[in-house]
């Protein structure tokens, strides 16, 4: 019971984490956004599009924390994993749609940069490094996998607010305000790099492609080494959500095996398969000359 309450309290800790950095952060890039606007810096509305899509990374991530604890029904039969993949296409296509926008912007301001309002720049900057640190300094007590690589993300833009820390407090000693459109334009590459290749996987998983060509194949390998097996297909391996794999398999055999041998047939390929960490497993014996139902 004691273990329970635990494991109970250690979930409700970390929905408040993931929650209460949401909302910092959605609040946060609202700010970031006027003050784009407000201080004429492209540097800062590139900013707060990559604030946005950590924004809707985190809420994706909250809202599946509450998800993750629930049973899976008759209708989702394998639970709410994939509500993370959904949550990172939809964070995909806002950070292109807003990396595109944010382009527009700049490179037409390379020819002809315009200065932005240095001090409100400084200000917001200073402003960015704190929130953003404060909720590296919050997330950073999380143990998940969602919240390491949230962690992650706000390091990131802690990083990209001391570069704009660093552009304002040289604008305000030195006249050169093409820094701030050449900023923006760097910071939204590479945002755009990485999405682009998270984008590929995301797409990737939610085609059902293998999450490891390397591991389907030492798996088959392992299936194989039965001297019972004769043949392995239908053979599918696949991801939920790119930590929690699915395998199906048909195995035919070398003869009409009677029950105690499949018993212990079964308990032998249970612990091979131990080994691949995997979240589902459905192997179906077929005997020899056994018409395949999936052929």
């Amino acid at each position: 019971m004691h273990s329970h309450n635990h494991s109970h309290h250690h979930a409700h800790d970390k929905n408040e984490r993931i929650g209460w950095t949401f909302f910092l952060n959605v609040t946060f890039t609202i700010i970031e956004f006027i003050g784009g606007w407000l201080t004429n810096s492209t540097a800062i509305m590139a900013d707060a599009v990559h604030d946005l899509g950590d924004s809707i990374s985190i809420g994706f991530a909250w809202l599946l924390s509450h998800f993750s604890d629930k049973q899976a029904s008759s209708t989702y039969s394998y639970g709410y994993k994939r509500l993370s993949l959904f949550g990172a296409l939809i964070n995909s296509v806002v950070l292109i749609a807003g990396s595109i926008f944010i382009l527009v912007e700049a490179i037409p301001r390379l020819s002809n940069p315009e200065m932005p309002m240095v001090e409100g720049m400084l200000g917001l900057a200073l402003l960015g490094v704190t929130v953003n640190g404060y909720a590296v300094y919050k997330l950073k007590a999380g143990t998940t996998l969602n919240e390491k690589v949230l962690t992650w993300h706000l390091l990131e833009d802690v990083l990209g607010w001391v570069a704009v820390l660093i552009v304002s407090i040289i604008l305000m000693f030195v006249d050169w305000p093409v820094l701030d459109p050449l900023l923006s334009i760097a910071f939204t590459l590479f945002i755009l790099f990485n999405v682009l290749k998270n984008l590929k996987a995301t797409l990737a998983l939610f085609l059902q492609a293998s999450p490891d060509k390397e591991t389907q194949d030492k798996i088959t390998k392992a299936l194989l080494s039965k001297p019972e097996v004769r043949e392995v297909h239908h053979l599918h391996y696949w991801s939920l959500d790119g930590e929690s794999h699915v395998l199906t398999a048909h195995l035919v055999l070398n003869a009409p095996y009677d029950v105690p041998k499949l018993q212990s047939l079964k308990q032998v390929i249970s612990e091979d398969l131990r080994g691949f960490d995997l979240s589902h497993t459905t192997i179906e014996f077929e005997f020899p000359n056994e018409v395949c139902r999936d052929e």
